[in-house]
């Protein structure tokens, strides 16, 4: 047997538990690591964090909107016992709203574009959620899944539609949670916050916490993929053109400013455009180098923040969030016929074509 001394010399120092049991699904949302990107800070001089939202209950950062949303909706007496919830949804969102009405006892319905993976399909059903694929058409069609959602719901009795994109409650959500814990995990050290946005909860509720803490010093920009117009908003100072093209990573990027994005659209202190070739790239590099298995929405913030990070100068403290884990797109991330259909095999670095498994 080793003796004692030597059995502790060898352990792995133990993470400390930041809360003592909690009560059910709902309770346990929220209070992630916060990760510290080794090799990237190590390349840029910089510090680069990842909060780690893959480790809510329901597998992504959507675990926080969903439940702050009910929440909200609950105290304002809009649902009641037995009623139905109604979304329409990418799928995080989704996930995230039937892990609650299943902890809660509401029906759950999630309407959401045709384009997303079969993962999350496959595991909102068997979450016990009625699913609704639909043709993924612009936001001003009528036949856009939100608006499908939301006429749904209205023909039922007892029931809400909780529109993630316009109800505010979702960027207060991020206010009250996921702002705080990124302030007092970096100990009030913040030069930098970016991320994607899909309805803006993220971005504007965490901006504006750090803005108040940090009396205006933390600098907060925004990621956007191709195919979402924010970026050219932003960067044009209110220019809203017409959406063209399209990206791989799925429930981000947009056509329009939502009303989460609204609340904090004007203290943005910039935007960054990410092509999807550096996504792919940085989902291979943080599985190689971070042992992080992610999907490329996480990927996208990654290449962001290590962007960011260079602009503020070495010695810059940069903070992400690292929104799901890889699981729910995994046929298609490591597929290299996959890639390749979508022209992206080559981005791959040839050193981590390895992990490109599956066929």
């Amino acid at each position: 047997m080793l003796c004692s001394a030597l059995r502790r010399s060898l352990a792995q120092p133990a993470r400390r538990f930041t809360t003592r049991a909690v009560e059910g699904f709902a309770g346990s949302i929220g209070n992630t690591p916060l990760i510290y990107l080794k090799a990237l800070s190590e390349q840029t001089g910089s510090s680069i964090f990842g909060k780690a939202e893959f480790q809510n209950p329901g597998g992504s950062i959507k675990d926080r909107a969903a439940i702050g949303i009910v929440l909200d909706a609950e105290k304002k007496g809009l649902i009641k016992p037995g009623g139905t919830i109604v979304e329409g949804t990418a799928g995080n969102t989704g996930i995230g709203l039937a892990h609650v009405c299943r902890s809660k006892g509401y029906r759950c319905v999630i309407f959401m574009p045709d384009t997303q993976s079969q993962e999350k399909i496959d595991l909102l059903r068997m979450l016990g959620a009625g699913v609704y694929p639909v043709p993924a058409v612009p936001y001003e069609n009528p036949k856009n899944y939100n608006h499908q959602a939301k006429e749904y719901a209205q023909k039922l009795d007892n029931a809400i539609w909780t529109d993630q994109f316009d109800n505010t409650a979702n960027t207060y959500a991020h206010y009250i949670t996921t702002g705080p814990e990124i302030w007092e995990q970096t100990e009030g050290k913040v030069d930098g916050f970016i991320c994607s946005t899909g309805t803006g909860g993220t971005l504007a509720g965490v901006g504006k916490c750090l803005k108040e803490k940090s009396n205006g010093k933390s600098q907060i920009w925004l990621a956007d993929p191709p195919g979402s117009v924010l970026y050219t908003y932003i960067s044009s100072g209110g220019k809203l053109v017409e959406r063209t093209g399209s990206s791989i990573t799925e429930g981000i990027g947009q056509g329009r400013v939502t009303a989460n994005l609204g609340t904090f659209i004007n203290e943005l202190d910039g935007a960054l455009h990410v092509p999807d070739e550096q996504s792919i790239a940085m989902l291979y590099q943080l599985l190689d180098t971070e042992g992080l298995y992610v999907g490329a929405s996480t990927a996208l913030n990654v290449v962001a923040a290590v962007e960011l990070a260079r602009k503020l100068g070495k010695g810059s403290r940069v903070v992400t969030v690292l929104c799901d884990g890889a699981y729910r797109y995994q046929s298609r991330l490591f597929s290299k016929k996959w890639l390749q259909s979508k022209g992206l095999f080559d981005a791959v670095p040839e050193h981590l074509r390895k992990y490109t498994v599956l066929d």
